[in-house]
């Protein structure tokens, strides 16, 4: 069974002819004729009565008409939905996230299902390795990251920059200060998380450390925020932490925070080498809408 033959069929059965629906359709009748023998032939069944003066469904044929149509409507939005999909207006989108400052992803994500109603999103939370290593394999379509400079294989869409912040024991000089840089801070000991529990944001704080010629003294680790921030407050010997906003700045008993100045936080959008497709397109666009609109910057994958 061909779709072209049960569209011949709807159209006798609706034009009440092989004439009529081969003028229709585009066709000689005798065309039309032998598809329609064909397709009986295939189901074992005769679909219409012929005499010399009219053509009409036979009682197998008035059954299979509704399913014919059925069938045929089923294709046609088939087709259409894959169309969709090509303009990125359907289809699925899978995503790896990250937190951000004031739900900046479900944010986005809300503008998406208003750009892209039928455009279905799949969001993964995975470690920053295992959210690269699934965009590389096909596995993500996107993936956001923060404070990765560069990945192997794939191009980084910059996407927003925002500020880091300093935690300090209320009452230690610099907590005075309204801002501070990284040489304020190098005399003091500095919690920092071992650099496998997070590699990028462990590098660029001591990589710009370094070329500030100001690297602090390891203090004890950082535990997670609110841990590491209940441990500045009341330790006995004063250290700082720096962090960056995820769900608004906490607020600790005998801690302050004052801005970095000088450094930021870059999260980027993670996606395989080439021109973002139509459904990406409408993610970024998403995103972007959460912030004051800047171009995306691409950066190459490294050699």
């Amino acid at each position: 069974m061909e779709l072209r033959q049960l569209r011949y069929f709807v159209a006798v059965a609706e034009q009440g002819g092989f004439g009529r629906a081969a003028e229709q359709l585009g066709m000689v009748p005798s065309a039309v004729s032998q598809q329609i023998a064909r397709l009986e032939r295939a189901w074992g069944v005769g679909l219409f009565e012929r005499t010399t003066r009219r053509v009409r469904l036979s009682a197998a044929g008035e059954r299979m008409l509704p399913e014919a149509r059925a069938v045929l409507a089923a294709a046609d939005r088939t087709v259409r939905v894959a169309a969709d999909i090509t303009a990125g207006d359907d289809g699925m989108l899978r995503i790896g996230g990250v937190h951000g400052p004031r739900d900046r992803l479900g944010r986005a994500l809300a503008l998406l299902a208003v750009s892209a109603p039928r455009l279905q999103v799949r969001l993964q939370r995975l470690p920053v390795a295992d959210r690269l290593a699934a965009v590389r394999a096909g596995e993500l379509d996107a993936a956001l990251v923060r404070a990765v400079p560069g990945a192997a294989g794939l191009e980084l869409l910059a996407l927003w920059s925002d500020p880091l912040h300093v935690a300090l024991p209320q009452g230690h000089p610099l907590s005075a200060e309204p801002g501070l840089d990284l040489a304020r801070l190098a005399g003091l000991p500095l919690r920092l998380a071992p650099r496998p529990d997070n590699p990028y944001f462990h590098d660029l704080i001591s990589d710009a450390c370094r070329s500030a010629g100001a690297m602090p003294p390891a203090g004890p680790p950082f535990t997670g925020l609110q841990a590491t921030l209940t441990a500045i407050g009341t330790a006995h010997e004063p250290s700082w932490t720096v962090f960056y906003e995820v769900h608004g700045l906490p607020s600790i008993p005998r801690v302050v925070l004052r801005p970095l100045a000088g450094l930021r936080v870059t999260t980027s959008l993670a996606v395989r080498p080439g021109p973002p497709d139509p459904a990406l397109r409408h993610l970024l666009a998403a995103l972007h809408g959460v912030e004051p609109e800047t171009a995306p910057t691409r950066t190459p994958p490294p050699d």
